[in-house]
């Protein structure tokens, strides 16, 4: 018997919506002494405890649970989805709005700290190779390291290093992190990847030692952070190689 794990996401998406329901019932007997606002208040901070497990869409379904039984409970008549006061048709709209608001601005600021834990990791990346080339590892081993770096870093299929002197693959992963087709940039920037080899060379002190060939997994989107390490993960290699050069 196979026993299936319910995705994190959604558990948090059935909090959202269960939470605000159990919230307001048991606001139920005290509501002659608790007015709407201060229900409405209540419920605005289980959206926000919510809101901060950075899932948006539980937040959202947090925020659409609440104004829905802040009205079935709290605003006359009670136990009807019927609103009879103009002053909480607002309160349950701006309950919903404040909701959503909280949810985008939870989610944002989790990404932002997820950026900046994933920029810190590239830069210790790249630091790691530099390390290595400043050591005097040799060079075959930072070209294997690198391609093992590179196919996780950009999600491909494969990555292999050429010493071929002429460029043979029309896409080329530029210096800025750009990837151009022909000269032509590619345009779909969300995409990161072209579903084609792509070309990233291995230069250093303006002589080409090489390249890796990217060969993308469809689908897969890559940032241009990622492709920016990628390109100097390459020039790394380029050092590498060049040191190498100057002993032999």
């Amino acid at each position: 018997m196979t026993i299936r794990r319910v995705p994190h996401g959604l558990i948090l998406v059935v909090v959202g919506l269960l939470a605000p329901l159990a919230v307001s019932a048991a606001l139920v007997p005290v509501r002659a002494r608790v007015n709407g606002t201060d229900a409405a208040l209540l419920l605005v901070t289980v959206i926000v405890g919510i809101a901060t497990g950075g899932q948006r869409s539980a937040g959202v379904a947090a925020a659409l649970s609440s104004s829905l039984w802040f009205d079935f409970f709290h605003t006359k008549p009670y136990e009807h989805f019927s609103i009879g006061r103009s002053a909480d048709v607002q309160t349950t709209v701006l309950l919903l709005v404040v909701g959503v608001a909280v949810t985008e601005l939870a989610a944002r600021g989790r990404q932002q700290r997820a950026m900046a834990r994933e920029g810190a990791n590239y830069l210790a990346m790249v630091h790691d190779f530099a390390e290595l080339v400043a050591t005097g590892e040799s060079s075959q081993f930072v070209i294997i390291r690198a391609a093992a770096e590179l196919t996780e870093l950009l999600h491909l299929r494969d990555c292999r290093f050429e010493d071929a002197p002429a460029p043979r693959h029309a896409a080329q992963l530029e210096p800025g992190g750009q990837v151009t087709m022909s000269g032509v940039r590619w345009d779909v920037e969300d995409l990161g990847l072209p579903g084609r080899e792509v070309e990233l060379l291995v230069e250093s002190r303006g002589r080409a030692f090489g390249r890796f060939v990217l060969v993308p997994t469809p689908g897969e989107r890559v940032s241009l952070g990622r492709r920016v390490v990628a390109v100097a993960l390459a020039d790394q290699v380029g050092a590498a190689l060049s040191g190498a050069s100057e002993t032999d």
